[in-house]
């Protein structure tokens, strides 16, 4: 086979990375890593703006962070319910993986939105500022998932295919030896890239507040919808689509919708204000 001869792409042997005598859990560590480079990035781009400092954005991101973890545990496990069924305290078990992505940026955007209003921001421009930044967080963050071993795609023999322990293969109904697609790298470089365009496009065109965010949304959807159609781990279907897919299209149309209405560069908008015009 032709991945016999090029290689694949080898799975930790644990989920846990030790840095001396520290023992640390890897799932965590990329989220939190992911977290730590989006706030740098997003509190960048508000000063640069002139919106906020760096530690005027960290202010929103201690609001915007534990609510998008808290909502994207909270939706995976609604999804999920049969998972914990017997066993509910496992819901609490963020670090075993499970976080929702459309729930984790929600209930984030909404607690960010809350806390800017309170600072006297304009939550539009904030968003705005944040939305490459999550893409990045994102991008790192799905490296849990190959530390987890967990969320891979349909069987491949391609060179960069994945390779997993037997117990994965075999929990995911296939033989010891089998690989995968490797979905958790797919989305991780295609965030990458969204972040990448979406800068591009806002030094081009100059768009007005909140559109960067909803054309993060429309890529995010986009990408999400092709590589969950991907992925072989148990997920509520209907009409031949993933649950997720589902969740992709509608989000995806509101987003083009909402761009399509407001249009994308408001002569309203005030360029580089910080306050709402009713504030």
């Amino acid at each position: 086979m032709l991945h016999s001869l090029l290689g694949a792409i080898p799975s930790p042997s644990s989920g846990s990375v030790h840095i001396g005598p520290l023992r640390l859990n890897a799932y965590g560590l990329m989220i939190a890593l992911g977290v730590i480079v989006a706030v740098r990035i997003a509190g960048r781009r508000a000063e640069a703006r002139g919106i906020t400092d760096t530690e005027g954005f960290g202010a929103i991101a201690m609001w915007g962070v534990p609510a998008g973890i808290i909502g994207g545990r909270a939706y995976h496990v609604i999804t999920t319910t049969e998972s914990f069924r017997g066993n509910w305290v496992e819901a609490l078990y963020v670090w075993k993986g499970g976080l929702g992505i459309w729930g984790g940026i929600l209930c984030g955007v909404l607690a960010g939105v809350w806390k800017a209003r309170r600072m006297g921001l304009d939550p539009l421009w904030v968003v705005s500022c944040a939305a490459p930044a999550i893409a990045v967080a994102q991008a790192v963050g799905r490296w849990g998932n190959w530390f987890n071993q967990e969320l891979f795609g349909r069987p491949t023999d391609l060179p960069w295919a994945l390779s997993v322990s037997a117990s994965a293969a075999e929990k995911a109904g296939h033989p010891a030896g089998t690989t995968f697609h490797p979905t958790f790298l797919y989305e991780s470089l295609g965030c990458l890239l969204i972040a990448w365009l979406l800068v591009r496009i806002e030094r081009r065109t100059r768009p007005a507040r909140g559109r960067v965010f909803l054309l993060y949304v429309v890529m995010y959807t986009a990408m999400r919808f092709f590589i969950e159609g991907m992925r072989i781990d148990p997920a509520r279907s209907a009409g031949g689509l993933r649950l997720n897919q589902w969740v992709s299209l509608v989000v995806f149309a509101a987003a083009v919708g909402s761009i399509l209405g407001w249009g994308w560069r408001s002569p309203q908008a005030k360029e580089g204000s910080t306050v709402d015009d009713h504030e």
